[in-house]
């Protein structure tokens, strides 16, 4: 099943602890600031303004989380930056998306490690340069599929902990996706995107892409009821821009079940086998004496 563990051994490295209230009173401030930085990067309406904001932003955040312990701050009021940690605290993610024009995404990241002094790993894009789907491929932190990631689970395998990242990815106008990655980190500490513990029939398959029509909405999340990560069943269609075939939802999942480290594929999730066709209540069930809107009939 899903359970936190250690990412990898820290003896060398002392973890953040308790902030002093010198330290929340510099971070506080910093915070105001970042926050302005953030919302105009996501929601200015001139380019150039936004790349400002956006180089200003990364500039300062690095300068932030220099405070000894910073990583003891939750940086509550970055409404437009996602802060994710796993059970174990071993580390936080952040990412933020920056729209270039309406075909074009950058995404930008780092994550911090539970470390007094500051040891953080900037997260490049690298999307462009990437084949058109690389599910197959492991990456680094400088060569990043970009996501704006929403949601972290850990996934134990043996004495190791892999990190199960999802993520949006607005990609263009026309077609959004929806991304399920793999963090680990190595020997060196270093993250790690991508790994084979996905049972479909790729035996190759690193992550999980999902690419629909932007005027589609799908879901791609962990599902706390049934115990499985859910996700809507893709089919083609005629793209409604007429740029050839789209994928939409059929109102059908598949899915994975955790079993001993690995995500099991389950092709249909709700497989439900009725002995009988459904059939709505009948209102003409007696012609003689209902008319056609099923009312008595006035003899």
């Amino acid at each position: 099943m899903l359970a936190p563990s250690a990412a990898f051994s820290q003896k060398k490295a002392k973890k953040a602890k308790g902030i002093t209230p010198e330290a929340i009173e510099r971070l506080h401030a910093a915070e105001d600031t970042l926050a302005i930085l953030a919302f105009a990067v996501v929601n200015d309406s001139i380019e150039q303004e936004r790349f400002a904001a956006c180089r200003v932003l990364i500039t300062n955040l690095v300068q932030t989380l220099k405070v000894p312990n910073s990583f003891q701050y939750p940086f509550d009021r970055l409404r437009s930056i996602s802060i994710l940690a796993p059970p174990d605290s071993s580390f936080r993610i952040f990412t933020w998306q920056l729209f270039v024009n309406d075909s074009t995404y950058r995404y930008y990241g780092a994550i911090q490690m539970n470390q007094a002094e500051l040891k953080l790993f900037p997260l490049i894009d690298r999307s462009f340069d990437m084949e058109y789907k690389p599910t197959n491929e492991t990456h680094t932190a400088d060569k990043w599929y970009g996501a704006l990631y929403y949601n972290i689970l850990p996934l134990k395998q043996g004495k190791e902990t892999q990190y199960l990242l999802f993520g949006y990815d607005a990609f263009s106008f026309f077609d959004k996706r929806k991304v399920l990655e793999v963090l680990t980190f190595d020997e060196e500490g270093k993250p790690k995107f991508g790994s084979t513990v996905f049972n479909r029939k790729n035996p190759f398959e690193q992550r999980i892409i999902l690419e629909y029509s932007a005027e589609a909405s799908i879901r791609l999340n962990w599902d706390e009821q049934y115990q499985m990560i859910l996700y809507d069943h893709l089919i083609p269609m005629a793209s409604p821009f007429n740029r050839g075939i789209t994928f939409v939802t059929d109102g059908s999942y598949e899915g994975f079940k955790v079993e001993k480290g690995k995500l099991v594929y389950v092709e249909k999730v709700f497989d439900q086998i009725s002995d009988e066709v459904p059939m709505p209540e009948p209102i003409l069930n007696d012609r003689k004496s209902n008319d056609l809107f099923g009312k008595k009939r006035n003899r």
